[in-house]
């Protein structure tokens, strides 16, 4: 294999830890599959993972690679591989241990990848795996969300929440949803009705929903409000896994805290979706490998302009 590059970091903590360096990728094992990486997408989740949040997980070995969702075409197969072959235009994720999307190759489990709709770019596909799953489990494998119910979607512009909206709408739910103020008409764009900004006054929506979900972002939804907006019987789902939801959620109630699996019938189930056109999530920003690292920093600083992934490709 030519000289391939990745992102990645020789110890935990911020921005400038991140290098663009060469690697030698393994050859796939049992149930893996070498993928050339047409694009990348970037989550707030990679952020904190290459901070050390998550280390009890990822523990202390490095170098450790970057990114988690992809797009591309299957190189290699490992034994057991039995749904995708060489050639086949993929999307999908890795797990958190793993990582190592912004790369020219990536090496990830099969169970993790499926094949790409044919009319999906690889930058729209590769938007879609953790913000999808994360939603399509939210809202029904934790809210067990059926045709005809009322939602409401905490943060729903967000890469969660505008997936749960236009999941939510496909599963013929109506959806109502919290935003910025100046992006009311956005919101009004998707089909959710109404549209209120976080300082909302809970009293107003009282009893109106089936299914609360905060889909994190900046503003996280208290638990009183949620209670104060459920219908009787309804349900509340955080995508926010800190230690008081998790506890929250082994408690009795309608409290839920989902954390993402990697299950193959779900991200099958989002590239569908995506394939018919019924999900698609915005694209802010590409660039190349390359010249990714200044705008990762800038957008981990909060100083990119527009709402929408950030995409990494090659070059």
């Amino acid at each position: 294999m030519t000289t391939v590059k990745r992102i990645q970091y020789h110890q935990y903590g911020g921005p400038e830890v991140m290098r663009l360096e060469e690697f030698e990728p393994a050859p796939p094992g049992a149930g893996e599959v070498l993928v050339r990486v047409r694009a990348a997408a970037v989550n707030p989740m990679d952020f904190g993972i290459r901070a050390g949040r998550m280390k009890h997980v990822t523990g202390r070995r490095f170098p450790r690679a970057m990114g988690y969702d992809f797009a591309g075409v299957v190189e290699a197969v490992g034994d057991r591989v039995t749904r995708l072959r060489v050639g086949d235009e993929v999307l999908g994720g890795t797990s958190i241990k793993s990582a190592g999307a912004f790369a020219d190759v990536i090496v990830a489990q099969e169970k993790g990848i499926v094949t790409k709709p044919a009319n999906l770019s690889f930058e729209d596909a590769a938007a879609l795996p953790t913000v999808g799953i994360t939603a399509l489990q939210a809202l029904v494998a934790k809210g067990k969300l059926r045709p005809g119910q009322a939602v409401f979607v905490h943060s729903c512009l967000g890469g969660v929440g505008r997936s749960a909206v236009q999941i939510a709408l496909a599963h013929q739910a109506t959806v109502a949803g919290s935003c910025r103020d100046t992006a009311r008409s956005e919101a009004y764009d998707l089909g959710i009705e109404p549209v209120v900004d976080f300082s909302f006054d809970a009293a107003s929506l009282a009893g109106r929903f089936d299914l609360v979900l905060d889909a994190g972002g900046p503003h996280s939804l208290p638990v009183k409000t949620a209670r104060t907006m459920l219908r009787p019987g309804g349900r509340i789902v955080s995508v926010l896994p800190t230690p008081a939801n998790l506890v929250r959620s082994a408690l009795p109630g309608p409290y839920q805290a989902v954390i993402a699996r990697p299950v193959t019938e779900d991200l099958e189930e989002v590239a569908r979706a995506a394939g018919r056109g019924t999900l698609r999530l915005p694209v802010a920003r590409v660039v190349p490998l390359s010249q990714a690292i200044p705008a990762l920093t800038e957008l981990e600083q909060g100083r990119a302009a527009k709402r929408g992934k950030l995409i990494i490709t090659p070059g």
